[in-house]
């Protein structure tokens, strides 16, 4: 009945990968375990780039990370015609 009945998503389904980039201190280990290079991370402009029509939802880069600030969400990446790469910028604190 899908999407008339939205699915119920078992705990263990890979979606897709989120960061909370507020925790995230850009050290790449992610990047450098990812297989597909789908991850890039720029320490210097605060920046984590993923590809993600690139990322095979593999879950090295959330096993990997030490801040644990990447996740594997229980809903897949949307489908579309066009590669989508989403940035995240780390914004600088007031304090």
């Amino acid at each position: 009945m899908y999407p008339v009945i939205p699915r119920e998503w078992t705990d263990r389904t890979r979606g897709h990968i989120e960061i909370d980039i507020d925790e995230c201190i850009f050290c790449g280990i992610c990047a450098r375990k990812c297989p597909t290079d789908a991850l890039t991370v720029d320490k210097d402009a605060k920046r984590w780039t993923i590809a993600r029509m690139g990322c095979i939802q593999c879950s090295c880069c959330v096993d990997v990370c030490p801040k644990k600030c990447l996740a594997n969400k229980a809903q897949y990446t949307d489908p579309s015609t066009v590669k989508t790469v989403d940035s995240y910028v780390k914004r600088e604190s007031d304090g």
